[in-house]
């Protein structure tokens, strides 16, 4: 079975700064990244699931699923677009070749140091969480519209209901 994913590689190059060339083949792994790991982590795996088999069933778009349809199309695309993007910028420039590893120079632009992708990266970030709260007020909202929220046992991934990423928080003790 192929693999679902809950975006087109279109829809991310229509919703950011990506060019319309980009190979299709460098987006899809960091799209499949971004939805498995914090599109996952905010929804749970029983909603995520879900949400797989009405898509892999063709029924998401149906009038049978309008609740699961508003919450794909308003809020778990648009937070997936920001954390792909998040995901890709810091490798872009890079391909792994039998030669190696080569970073890609362009004759006719300048190579963007690593504070300015850190920044680009922190942007998308900021962007993929703005969506991530709101998707996260949406079904803490309507739960009752989503059994699978709550729904979650053993080894599933139980449903993240902070999206902040603050950073590391380092601290020292004295411990003797």
């Amino acid at each position: 079975m192929a693999q679902v994913l809950f975006i087109k590689v279109s829809t991310l190059k229509k919703n950011t700064i990506l060019d319309g060339n980009v190979d299709v083949d460098k987006l899809l792994p960091y799209i499949k990244i971004a939805q498995e790991i914090h599109i996952q982590n905010f929804l749970g795996t029983k909603l995520y699931n879900k949400i797989i088999a009405l898509i892999n069933a063709g029924t998401l778009t149906t009038q049978d699923n309008p609740n699961y349809k508003t919450l794909v199309n308003n809020y778990v695309q648009p937070a997936l677009i920001h954390f792909a993007m998040m995901d890709y910028l810091p490798f872009a420039a890079y391909q792994v070749k039998n030669a190696g590893v080569f970073k890609h120079i362009s004759e006719n632009a300048e190579s963007v140091t690593k504070n300015e992708v850190d920044y680009l990266v922190n942007k998308e970030r900021e962007f993929a969480e703005y969506y991530i709260r709101r998707m996260i007020d949406y079904l803490s909202f309507n739960n009752n519209l989503f059994p699978e929220y709550n729904q979650n046992s053993n080894e599933d991934v139980y449903p993240d209901k902070d999206n902040l990423f603050n950073g590391w928080v380092l601290w020292k003790t004295d411990i003797k």
